[in-house]
């Protein structure tokens, strides 16, 4: 009876191991196939992902070209803006009217404004200080703003005449 058994044991081993290999094989082919499906989905995202940048690629070429065309357009209206600020104020200096942008030429407008301003009181005020009067000197007092009585009058008396 002993060899019964003995001959029963590997019969049995060996049926369990096939079953073994078995269950093994079957795990190995639901992890392939596992694998498989996610190696799909990410070829899938993956195609996905470089469509959406090509299509983020040809966006920022386009806004590139937009950027770059409104650009051109601003340095030509601010061109176009310093020479109608240079025109509209004739009193200042061509030069001292500059700048890249709108403001920092309104800037310098009112600057050029400003030492034109200061320059022209300056002026005043000197030819005020050394004013001479045109023609010949002034004899005697001031006939402006008299009637003609009152200049008739101021006449007699530098004559040395008297007035009645």
């Amino acid at each position: 009876m002993e060899d019964n058994q003995t001959q029963e044991d590997p019969q049995n081993g060996t049926q369990q191991t096939q079953e073994t290999l078995k269950a093994q094989l079957d795990e190995e082919q639901k992890a392939k196939s596992a694998l498989e499906e996610a190696m799909a989905e990410k070829d899938t995202r993956l195609a996905k992902l470089e469509a959406a940048l090509s299509e983020a690629k040809q966006g920022s070429e386009a806004s590139t070209a937009e950027l770059a065309a409104v650009k051109e357009a601003r340095d030509e209206a601010v061109t176009k803006y310093l020479g109608m600020a240079k025109a509209a104020n004739s009193q200042v200096p061509g030069d001292m009217i500059s700048g890249e942008t709108i403001a920092e030429i309104d800037a310098s407008v009112e600057k050029g404004k400003g030492l034109v301003s200061a320059v022209k009181k300056t002026l005043e005020s000197e030819t005020a200080a050394a004013k001479v009067p045109a023609g010949a000197p002034t004899r005697g007092e001031s006939t402006e703003g008299m009637d003609n009585k009152a200049m008739i009058a101021a006449g007699i008396k530098q004559q040395g005449g008297v007035v009645a």
